[in-house]
């Protein structure tokens, strides 16, 4: 696969959804043109064969009127405008069921293939349209030759089918010059219908697999160099750097919030060195003791420097200080497990406080 020098790499990434929906903004989607010529095809062959009666009549009435003489007819600047007005008409209602149909058929499958897409961005004007150079590269990229190829075929297909088709009704078409205009209509509704089936029916095989290769083509157009992808995760998620930042200032805001918290605690419990939790009581507050701070190391010592600097008791109990630090989070009462062994040491800190 080529490489691409402006995104910097080979696209050999699959694309992302984000950009996948961008596209679908743009306009640009998965979507082959032989899937509603197939599917109008079909209309206009059903609409044909349902309203067959109603064309014969239509038609019929055109002959009638065109052949059945009373007179010379007097042909004027106001007869020839009143005879295109007529045969305006009766030609658009012989074809507004075929154009109904039809119309209806290609919304659908449009809408079958790609759904609901408004895009104005694709309507916009584009110099680079009007480039002769680029219409002219445009020519021979692969997608020009591929639909060249099936332009190709299609007229192939339909050529041979209308050339066998006709050729076995050549023993009744020599023989219609006998027959009753009616019965050459006939004639010509039922081989038109039967040419119509058997197109169709080639046709809806070369359609779905144009539209695989279209899908195909498409997901490998829109796929993503590795640079690409990394620089669209920072864009939705963020550079890892920052929000590195933004966790460590969130970090610090809490440890500041913590320490503030420290000078109002009951008791620092310690092990002695490596860890400190300090802990605070209200009957009228809480139903248990609560957790105002922790830490180890560093933060450890400095909650036992901000304890002693406001009178709060400090405590060794290495067992009870490494459950509470593993077990318990900033702000959460205590478990119902350690209540014997707090109460115990509050019970000493308030008697070292007589209350």
């Amino acid at each position: 696969m080529a490489e691409d020098p402006e995104s910097g790499g080979e696209k050999t990434e699959d694309a992302s959804s984000r950009k996948l929906g961008k596209a679908r903004d743009e306009g640009q989607v998965a979507k082959s043109v032989e899937i509603p010529s197939v599917f109008v095809l079909m209309a206009g062959v059903a609409a044909m064969y349902a309203f067959a009666f109603y064309f014969y009549q239509n038609l019929m009435g055109v002959f009638q009127f065109n052949y059945n003489f009373q007179g010379v007819p007097d042909f004027t600047r106001l007869e020839a405008i009143r005879l295109l007005y007529v045969h305006t008409e009766k030609i658009l209602m012989t074809c507004l069921p075929v154009f109904g149909a039809v119309y209806l058929t290609a919304l659908l499958a449009n809408f079958a293939q790609v759904g609901f897409v408004v895009s104005w961005k694709a309507l916009e004007p584009k110099p680079s349209r009007l480039d002769p150079i680029n219409g002219f590269k445009q020519k021979f990229t692969s997608r020009a030759v591929v639909e060249f190829l099936k332009t190709l075929i299609k007229v192939g297909v339909v050529c041979l089918v209308c050339y066998y088709a006709i050729k076995g009704e050549l023993t009744e078409i020599s023989r219609l010059y006998d027959n009753s205009t009616g019965a050459i209509l006939l004639f010509i509704l039922k081989v038109s219908f039967w040419i119509f089936i058997k197109v169709c029916l080639i046709m809806i095989v070369l359609a779905f697999l144009d539209y695989a290769y279209q899908k195909w083509k498409f997901l490998e157009d829109q796929k993503m160099t590795k640079k690409e992808v990394k620089d669209e995760t920072k864009q939705t998620e963020g550079d890892p750097m920052v929000k590195s930042r933004i966790r460590q200032l969130q970090h610090e805001a809490a440890r500041k919030r913590m320490m503030a918290d420290v000078p109002e605690a009951d008791v620092v419990v310690t092990n002695p060195t490596r860890l400190a939790v300090a802990l605070k009581y209200d009957r009228e507050e809480m139903d248990a003791p609560r957790v105002l701070a922790k830490g180890a190391g560093p933060i450890a010592a400095n909650i036992r420097k901000i304890a002693r600097e406001n009178d709060v008791p400090l405590v060794e109990d290495k067992e009870l200080a490494r459950n509470l630090y593993s077990h318990v989070d900033i702000g959460k009462e205590v478990p119902v497990e350690y209540y014997q062994a707090v109460a115990e040491l509050l019970a000493y800190v308030y008697g070292l406080k007589n209350k």
